[in-house]
């Protein structure tokens, strides 16, 4: 009933509004943010009918059928299992009243109308969406140029012969380096905090 009012307050309608930092405890996604792994939110759009809740780790979507619906939909994307492309900003034409933002976010589709008075807080928005997919996308490229150089190394040594050692013995050595070596990698180029970027682009 609160969380009602309060879109009520904020003077909520089709047309999303960006919702300032000193609000955000009355907006629905404050419930679902992981604040105990210190996930926060850095920008949200709200509209009577949707919510886009931008933290430093994911976007967390709440999807109302329509306006007069009370039935909501709570979708999460883990930017880092779902990349950001074809991000694109629109702006606004002399009678339009808003300006659009839309992107893919893994294979979903999304665009989000804004009101053209926010174009730009929703520049910086666009900025920091484009940082995170060229952030994904570089990790993921070096992830993968380690994991074929790893191939190799194991083929090489592999094909070699070390005296004195029994194949079980090799085979478990390689095995433990192998999964130590894919763990750390893992770990390291698997990027889940995105603050940083965040930081830089989005002034609150």
């Amino acid at each position: 009933m609160f969380k009602k009012l309060a879109a009520e307050a904020l003077g909520l309608g089709d047309i999303g509004k960006i919702i300032p930092s000193q609000d955000y405890d009355k907006v629905d996604s404050d419930d679902y943010i992981l604040s105990e792994d210190n996930e926060r939110i850095f920008f949200l759009i709200k509209s009577k009918r949707d919510e886009y809740c931008f933290t430093n780790r994911a976007l967390i979507h709440i999807d109302g059928a329509s306006a007069l619906d009370k039935k909501r939909i709570l979708r999460r994307y883990e930017y880092y299992q779902f990349p950001f492309s074809n991000i694109a900003l629109q702006t606004a034409g002399t009678i339009d009243l808003d300006v659009e933002i839309s992107f893919h976010i893994g294979n979903v589709p999304l665009m989000i109308s804004v009101s053209k008075g926010q174009i730009d807080q929703l520049k910086d928005l666009y900025k920091a969406l484009l940082a995170i997919q060229q952030e994904v996308h570089h990790n993921q490229s070096i992830l993968g140029f380690s994991v074929d150089s790893l191939q190799k190394a194991i083929t090489t040594v592999a094909a070699g012969k070390q005296e004195n050692v029994s194949k079980s013995q090799e085979l478990q050595h390689v095995n433990e380096y192998v999964f130590n070596w894919s763990r750390s990698s893992y770990e390291k180029y698997n990027q889940k905090d995105f603050s940083a970027i965040f930081e830089k682009y989005i002034n609150n």
